[in-house]
């Protein structure tokens, strides 16, 4: 059993940067594969980005693709997302999940496929 914990959300502004940070307790990061979800007010949740358990393979929603970066830092049990060039359309809550089913370099797109999930961090993008 892993426990997530996110932070690092905030209000920014149009064009700024923030970096989110997803912490897991309980279990080392290396045992999962990780992703990126985020959910506006009133919309369903969606997937943003995903990282392989080794961590040497990505993928991004065409939405973020070039201003989101995932990484993972193994030796801290700390998943975090960069994100640049922010729009008032990211602002939502953005959740961590992890799934331990995935080996290698697969990747898992699907929210209904991550067993555990972060209790979410909100990012505001307003002037």
């Amino acid at each position: 059993q892993v426990q997530l914990v996110e932070s690092g959300g905030g209000l920014v502004q149009p064009g700024g940067s923030l970096r989110l940070s997803c912490v897991a307790f309980g279990r080392t990061t290396s045992d999962y594969a990780m992703g990126w979800f985020r959910q506006a007010p009133g919309k369903e949740r969606e997937f943003v980005t995903a990282i392989s358990r080794s961590g040497g393979v990505t993928y991004y929603a065409d939405s973020v693709k070039g201003r989101f970066t995932i990484s993972k830092d193994n030796a801290k049990n700390t998943l975090y997302l960069q994100m640049n060039s922010l729009k008032p359309e990211d602002t939502a809550t953005y959740y961590c999940a992890a799934s331990d089913r995935a080996r290698g370099t697969t990747l898992i797109t699907i929210n209904t496929q991550y067993a555990y999930w972060g209790q979410g961090t909100q990012v505001t993008v307003s002037s």
